[in-house]
């Protein structure tokens, strides 16, 4: 969520040589205490938990045949990267999922932690960590069902070591969400000119839109790295109501769903959803 990876890798998967851009980093130290004004700088991700959590959600359910009542995600462990103050780590959490939290900013780490002690059930389920996903690659081989990189892969500076750090740390068959910003002259227009400039929906240079990332290279990205692309979503944000919904172009905002490839063809399981199974429920999810 709005966090900031940056790669500076000399070798394939090594931990050694990740950093993280000062500058920007300098940019969300200073919103750190304002992760949780729901009417503050991060409106409108908090209110993108309203589509973002059921597509997770159902979308999990959809791949599951256990369902625990009151805890749908129970027993899935979720890395939630670029997790910034915790706003879409709680809700997971909620949902019955061990959350891992990871962020480079260290007062976005401070910021979750407190928040997540005033919830016991929280504190128990989601624990957070002052890191780059690159760091922690060494010490969670395949360790996750899940990775969640919502607002994330328009902050990397190189995604496809993003990409295979996320596969590293993912178990066979485990999904990777993501949800970005298409790079398009509408993006360039309504996302920053109008997002940052005008309306400051977003603090001004969040964004830099050289480094948005259109579905079809990140979906090239994905099926190069051994993910299977199983869903891509459009999203759009109504700046009036607030409010997020689903819509069937990417030309702005969107959501991807890819499964990492298993011992056995994820295309070929007999519990796999179609695509328009998927589709059809992410399309419902904030209804």
């Amino acid at each position: 969520q709005l966090s900031l990876f940056r790669f500076t890798v000399k070798r394939p998967f090594s931990t050694s040589h990740s950093s993280v851009d000062s500058e920007e980093m300098k940019k969300f130290q200073l919103l750190a205490h304002k992760w949780w004004d729901e009417e503050g700088e991060y409106a409108a991700l908090h209110s993108m938990n309203d589509i973002r959590v059921p597509f997770i959600r159902d979308t999990l359910l959809s791949l599951s045949s256990n369902y625990h009542p009151g805890n749908p995600l129970s027993g899935i462990k979720i890395l939630d990267v670029g997790c910034g103050g915790g706003l879409l780590s709680e809700p997971l959490g909620r949902l019955g999922a061990s959350v891992t939290g990871i962020d480079p900013v260290e007062d976005n780490i401070r910021t979750a932690d407190q928040h997540k002690s005033f919830d016991p059930v929280l504190a128990k389920r989601i624990q957070y960590k002052s890191s780059s996903l690159e760091e922690i690659v060494e010490e969670s081989m395949e360790t996750f069902d899940v990775i969640v990189a919502s607002e994330v892969v328009e902050h990397v500076a190189d995604l496809e070591t993003f990409i295979k750090c996320c596969s590293q740390v993912l178990k066979p068959e485990g999904s990777l969400f993501i949800t970005t910003i298409n790079k398009t002259q509408l993006s360039y227009v309504l996302g920053i000119v109008v997002a940052e400039k005008i309306m400051g929906i977003v603090p001004e240079g969040t964004h830099e839109w050289e480094k948005f990332v259109p579905p079809e290279e990140l979906e090239r990205l994905l099926e190069a790295n051994g993910f299977s692309v199983r869903t891509v979503n459009g999203m759009l944000y109504n700046p009036l109501s607030g409010s997020w919904g689903w819509m069937e172009s990417t030309s702005l905002n969107y959501a991807v769903h890819a499964v990492k490839s298993g011992a056995r063809a994820w295309s070929h399981t007999t519990d796999a959803p179609s695509e328009t199974d998927v589709q059809q429920r992410s399309a419902t999810a904030g209804t």
